[in-house]
C-alpha cells in the first residue's frame, strides 16, 4: 500500500504563514478550485475495533468552497473512501534525538467513489456505524520546481472549528525543511489526528465532545 508520511503544525499567526508561503512561491495545487470544503465521516465497529487497532475508515466528501459569500459553484461533490493502517515509526535516522517518533507514517488506500451515500449504506449493512463527523476547509499548496527538495511535497492549510493547522505530507526530509521554511521547529510537530485534537480542545473548554462542525454539532 502507498505510504503516507505527514505532520501537523498549529498555526498561531496566519499572516506570518501567508508571508512565508508567498516568499516560497507556493501556489494552489488546483487553481480552479483552490479552497475545498471537506465533510468527513469516520466508521467503526460497534465495539470500536478499528480505533482500538489504530485503523481509520472514512468517507470524505469534497466540495469547492464558494468564491463569494453565499455563491456556490456548480461543481459536483467528490466522495472519497480512505483506509489507513496503524501509524508506524520511521526508520532509524528519521526519529528524534531521544528516539521519539517525529513523523506520522502509515499505509493508506484511497479511492474515488461514484456514490458516497450508497457506500455508507453498505457499511451500515455490514454492521459498521458512522460515529464521528468533522469538517474543515483545505487549501493545498505546492512549491515551484526551483525548490528541488520539495518534489512531491504537499502543504495543506486546514481551517477547522478548533483552529488553523498546516499538514505537511511528503518525504521526511522535505517535511522537515518545509516546516523550518515556514517558521516552525520539530518541537511544533503534531502527530495527533483531528479527533484527538478536538476531544482535547473540548476538555480544555469544559465541553462535551460531539461532532467537530462549524457552529457545533450533535452526535
Amino acid at each position: 500500500m502507498p505510504t503516507e508520511i505527514e505532520i501537523k503544525l498549529a498555526v498561531r499567526d496566519g499572516k506570518a504563514l501567508a508571508r512565508a508561503l508567498k516568499r516560497l512561491g507556493a501556489k494552489p495545487a488546483n487553481p480552479k478550485a483552490p479552497r475545498m470544503h471537506e465533510m468527513n465521516l469516520i466508521f467503526d465497529t460497534p465495539d470500536g475495533g478499528l480505533a482500538k487497532h489504530g485503523q481509520l475508515l472514512r468517507i470524505r466528501t469534497e466540495t469547492p468552497a464558494p468564491l463569494k459569500k453565499g455563491v456556490r459553484r456548480k461543481v459536483a461533490a467528490r466522495p472519497l473512501l480512505t483506509f489507513k493502517s496503524p501509524p508506524e515509526e520511521l526508520a532509524i535516522g528519521d526519529v528524534g534525538p531521544a528516539g521519539d517518533r517525529r513523523h506520522k507514517v502509515r499505509e493508506e488506500i484511497e479511492t474515488e467513489l461514484t456514490d458516497g451515500a450508497t457506500m455508507q449504506r453498505i457499511f451500515e449493512g455490514l454492521g459498521l456505524r458512522g460515529w464521528f463527523r468533522y469538517e474543515k476547509y483545505r487549501t493545498t499548496y505546492v512549491l515551484p520546481g526551483r525548490h528541488a527538495w520539495a518534489k512531491g511535497l504537499l502543504i495543506e492549510v486546514d481551517e477547522t472549528p478548533i483552529g488553523t493547522f498546516v499538514e505537511l505530507e511528503g518525504q521526511a526530509a522535505a517535511i522537515d525543511r518545509a516546516a523550518k521554511e515556514l517558521g516552525f521547529s520539530t518541537r511544533d510537530y503534531v502527530l495527533k489526528n483531528y479527533l484527538v485534537l478536538y476531544v482535547e480542545e473540548c476538555k480544555r473548554r469544559g465541553e462535551e465532545p460531539r461532532d467537530m462542525l462549524f457552529g457545533g454539532g450533535k452526535r
